[in-house]
């Protein structure tokens, strides 16, 4: 008796853990293991759209997709693998151990087609098509890539594309990016990569416990993404890169009422398609290289003003009642500040405002930054937008910097001296201005007193959003000042003696102002800031040589960019 109660007892026990466990299996994690199941038997063939294409003003596609190839081998109709690597070996010049490798690496499952071969050429992919009724596993996969029609026309502008990295997917994982996405980075490809990119589709199949197929569960297409419109003029901008080859710097031009750029050059330039194509050592160099070409110096690099600057401090002078145009300094090419002795670049005698500018001459700047004071000087250099970002549509803007008195107080550096109110007011010491900055200032007088905000983006998806973008701020200074500096930058080009009076030859009329910013121990800087036609200003351009020399040197990139638009009939 005792011995069938134990075992009625056992095998109850047996039951109950049973029951149990059959509850817990398809009650409590039913849901868990169904999901295991579904993921087991379903797989997913992706299918990719088309990256939006980014398009000059006029509706030239500067930025587009065109179809690639990829070889691929359909494992279930494949009868010796070895055989169809070999095959395909000879036509894409590759080993078949190497393809073999890759097949392997690739290989999900036999449902899908492995690719072996990424971005072959259209030539090999027709040679492999026509192998096919003898080799029906070989798959020859299209899909789009991303291309650009003119090369490395605008390249800081579109930026390139790559495959995300750690930081990036960890900003952007709540916008549906995931690892391995190409997304855009710097320029435009960045800037509008969420509009830009496409919405992946494809093909959901079920499988067996083999991985065969077994049917087809559904199909969703895959979105293209958005095509943007830049304010960007191809031609101009073509004519900017030619002028620039071969010399480090950059080249702005800009409509000076709404802010749109017109053409944005920085040089040395890439090729974007460098990054489409993977090709490492290429890829490898422009990271390395000491000129930096991945960076764009119109926005992203900040240098000193030297003379640009010359404007803000007349324009500071004039406001505050420290000058005005009969005031006179007598340059006999240096003059005395405190201790120190401060030089012009030459001798100019008796110098006015229209003189100082026209001449660009250090002594009466120096005299007149001197009566305005720094903090001053500092407070216009502000409202002439210097110090602080632009807010341009692109990504990684320099803020620059305009130092103070007071900063430095705060900074616990030395006392402010007279002698840095010196350097401040031609431009040097401590401050440091973008190109787009000083496009941005030099509008001020082209417009006559508004600070416009520079964008690059005229539409999207056919939409135009520039009514956003164009943002102005009128500059606090009286009209009468902004007149009287126009006569001086008009001055600097029409004066015989003036800095730039080599572009009096041009049959368009310009007002300007040239810079030299010493930056030891190389070579100083070049700049070149001005408006055109002069009378009735549709351009701002600037433009910036990096250890150029004087400059004159970018005053002739200048000339030049000018004199090819006027023949052309861009003006």
């Amino acid at each position: 008796m005792i011995r069938i109660r134990v075992t009625s007892v056992v095998i109850i026990a047996a039951f109950v853990f049973l029951l149990f466990s059959i509850f817990n299996l398809q009650i409590v994690k039913g849901r868990h293991f169904k999901q295991l199941s579904d993921r087991n038997c379903i797989r997913l063939i992706p299918q990719e759209g088309s990256r939006g294409n980014i398009l000059d003003r006029e509706g030239y596609i500067i930025a587009g997709s065109e179809l690639s190839y990829d070889a691929a081998i359909s494992s279930e109709l494949s009868s010796s693998l070895d055989n169809s690597l070999f095959v395909v070996s000879k036509v894409l010049q590759a080993s078949p151990s190497e393809l073999k490798a890759r097949f392997k690496k690739n290989f999900i499952g036999k449902f899908a087609p492995v690719t072996i071969a990424k971005n072959i050429t259209l030539k090999q992919a027709i040679a492999l098509e026509e192998l096919k009724p003898d080799f029906p596993e070989i798959v020859i996969q299209p899909h789009p890539q991303r291309s650009y029609p003119y090369g490395e026309l605008a390249a800081h502008v579109l930026g390139y594309l790559n495959e995300i990295d750690n930081l990036r997917l960890t900003r952007l994982a709540g916008y549906g990016y995931k690892t391995k996405d190409t997304v855009g980075f710097g320029g435009v490809e960045e800037q509008y990569d969420y509009y830009l990119r496409q919405e992946e589709g494809g093909i959901s199949l079920e499988v067996d416990h083999r991985g065969r197929f077994v049917r087809s569960l559904g199909f969703r297409l895959p979105k293209n993404g958005r095509d943007i419109q830049l304010t960007l003029n191809l031609k101009v901008q073509k004519i900017a890169e030619e002028a620039l080859t071969g010399k480090v710097g950059c080249v702005i031009l800009m409509d000076p009422y709404t802010g749109e750029i017109i053409a944005m050059e920085s040089y040395p330039d890439f090729a974007p398609g460098a990054f489409v194509k993977r090709s490492n050592s290429v890829i490898r160099s422009l990271f390395s290289n000491s000129k930096a070409p991945l960076v764009n110096r119109a926005i992203s690099s900040s240098y000193p003003a030297g003379s640009l600057f010359k404007t803000v401090v007349a324009s500071a002078g004039l406001e505050t009642g420290k000058i005005n145009t009969s005031t006179t300094f007598f340059c006999s090419g240096k003059t005395t500040v405190g201790r120190q002795e401060f030089a012009c670049w030459g001798q100019h005698g008796a110098q006015n405002l229209f003189n100082a500018i026209a001449h660009s001459c250090n002594i009466f700047f120096y005299n007149t930054g001197l009566l305005v004071g720094a903090q001053s000087i500092h407070d216009y250099a502000y409202k002439f937008g210097f110090g602080k970002q632009t807010s341009i549509d692109l990504p990684r803007e320099a803020n620059g910097f305009i130092p103070s008195p007071l900063w430095r107080k705060i900074s616990r550096l030395r006392s402010w001296f007279d002698g840095d109110t010196a350097n401040f007011s031609i431009g040097q010491g401590d401050v440091l201005v973008t190109p787009i900055q000083v496009a941005r200032m030099m509008a001020v007088f082209a417009n006559n007193g508004h600070l416009v905000s520079p964008y690059i983006v005229k539409a999207i998806d056919g939409r135009d959003v520039s009514l956003y973008q164009r943002k102005t701020i009128i500059v606090p200074v009286k009209e009468k000042t902004i007149s009287q500096i126009k006569r001086g930058l008009r001055q600097v080009v029409a004066d015989p003696t003036g800095t730039a009076s080599n572009l009096a030859e041009l049959t368009v009329p310009v007002a300007a102002k040239t810079g030299t910013a010493q930056a030891p121990p190389g070579q100083p800087h070049g700049w070149f800031a001005g408006y055109f036609p002069s009378d009735k200003p549709k351009f701002v351009i600037c433009v910036f040589l990096e250890r150029g020399g004087a400059g004159y040197y970018a005053g002739l990139v200048a000339k030049e960019i000018i004199g090819k638009m006027s023949q052309e009939g861009l003006i």
